[in-house]
């Protein structure tokens, strides 16, 4: 399939689902192990809507080591060291052309959401409901629009869509992260064909 240069790379920001060190906030209502697998699920998902979005590149932005749920065809790059400003400034650096970076959070993401015309905008932001945001894109990736920003608060959005200013804006549809119980729910009830939907349903069915 040829490639159009118009077409952005696609970078996911995400950490190994290991046990202990993912989606902590799922518990104590789900193990460890099961936030775990949750998290793996949504991961899953997620590069598989990146997989087959039009993009140049494909780039996994990974704290941890790649495992079987990686499809072929992505860039592994680790994370650099420091806040999660720090690593998303440094997951554009490495970019030349428009770029569009997502989490691993949102499993509902399709890629019509990842499909991002940067003719007439600089730049494209995704707001989530927890006031953060689920995608960011530049179509001149600029680390400087990114350090500084603090993350993981409810205006965490807001501040990001400030750095941006100055920059033709578009915005995509806000999203749920998947952060809490409730939130696993109804993203696996917007999207109930996806692994991650299948995965609650099955640690919920082996609960009863």
């Amino acid at each position: 399939m040829s490639v159009s240069p118009a077409e952005p790379t696609l970078l996911v920001i995400a950490k190994e689902p290991r046990p202990g060190r993912v989606k902590t906030r799922l518990t104590p209502t789900f193990t460890p192990r099961e936030a775990a697998a949750l998290a793996e699920a949504a991961l899953a998902d997620t590069l598989d809507v990146v997989a087959r979005s039009p993009a140049r590149r494909r780039v996994l932005v990974l704290d941890g080591s790649p495992g079987p749920w990686l499809p072929p065809g992505f860039e592994v790059v680790p994370q650099c060291a420091g806040g999660l400003d720090r690593r998303l400034a440094a997951a554009f650096a490495g970019c030349e052309g428009p770029s569009l970076l997502v989490g691993m959070d949102t499993p509902q993401v399709t890629p019509a959401l990842l499909t991002v015309d940067f003719t007439e905008h600089d730049a494209w932001l995704g707001a989530a409901r927890d006031g953060g945001f689920w995608a960011l894109g530049l179509a001149r990736p600029d680390p400087s629009r990114l350090l500084g920003v603090p993350m993981s608060t409810p205006t965490t959005g807001a501040a990001q869509r400030s750095r941006l200013a100055g920059l033709r804006i578009g915005d995509l549809p806000v999203l749920r992260d998947v952060d809490t119980p409730a939130d696993a729910r109804s993203v696996a009830a917007e999207a109930p064909g996806g692994r991650f939907a299948a995965r609650l349903a099955d640690i919920t069915a082996v609960r009863r």
